[in-house]
């Protein structure tokens, strides 16, 4: 297993040196050893995908057991099929990677084609855990680099979107704090061909605002739904009209990231 996770390692030093990753993401990348956590999210291997540009997109579901005392199992499965479907009616779908990774850490599709991917029901998907946002937004979003990174040091043209969810602030991550999640968003911001959005769903106390504008997402790329199953799904559905734009090429993506949601 040391083998693989020095390949990841290999990939953000490389991007450092490109100037792609600051001190600062290093770190929060390689503090403690998420190799193996990245490595299990990285899917199909870049020589199998013969798009002439790839467009890597990423959900974290929360699977938090507060999902479900809220009744919302269901809905955010719905939710996450939803932008799935809404991809698959996409004309430039063959060049689209999915990833799916739950809050708590499993991988329930790592980056694969879109026929590929697995829905989530209730079968796969048990909102009964905890709320490490951070440990979880970092090894998240060092996987999109990672994979990024593959592409692009293979010539191949790479651009991403990315959606964090959660129904809380966080509250049981052990190494990883707002700010190395914003050191990373900030970074990938800068690269300008990623997007990263955050969905917090209401929980009656929590400034999701805050929360995600601490770990450095727009204000323009935050969705605030309220807990009604319509609300929630209608978020999803503002979230997969911009993966699809993503998409569409290089210019939409440059439209759809400087709109954000456009709400």
């Amino acid at each position: 297993m040391s083998g693989t996770n020095n390949g990841v390692s290999q990939l953000f030093e490389d991007a450092h040196a490109e100037g792609l990753l600051s001190p600062g993401s290093l770190q929060a990348l390689t503090v403690v050893d998420l190799g193996a956590q990245i490595q299990a999210g990285l899917g199909v291997c870049v020589e199998d995908v013969q798009a002439s540009e790839v467009v890597l997109v990423t959900v974290m579901p929360d699977d938090s057991a507060s999902i479900d005392g809220a009744g919302q199992t269901k809905t955010v499965c719905d939710g996450h099929n939803l932008v799935l479907d809404a991809l698959m009616s996409s004309k430039q779908k063959d060049g689209v990677l999915f990833h799916t990774r739950y809050l708590n850490g499993h991988a329930l599709n790592p980056y694969r084609p879109l026929e590929d991917v697995v829905r989530m029901h209730k079968g796969n998907y048990s909102a009964d855990k905890g709320t490490p946002l951070y440990d979880q937004a970092v090894v998240l979003l060092g996987t999109v680099l990672a994979k990024a990174q593959e592409f692009s040091g293979n010539g191949v043209p790479v651009r991403t979107v990315t959606l964090l969810i959660t129904d809380g602030g966080d509250c049981s991550s052990s190494h990883a704090k707002a700010k190395d999640v914003a050191a990373l968003v900030n970074d990938m911001k800068r690269a300008e061909n990623h997007i990263v959005a955050a969905m917090g769903i209401h929980d009656g106390s929590t400034d999701f605002r805050r929360v995600f504008r601490e770990m450095g997402i727009d204000d323009k790329w935050i969705l605030t739904p309220g807990h009604s199953e319509q609300e929630i799904r209608s978020a999803f559905q503002v979230f997969s009209q911009s993966a699809v734009q993503v998409s569409q090429g290089a210019a939409s993506f440059s439209r759809t990231a400087m709109g954000g949601f456009g709400r």
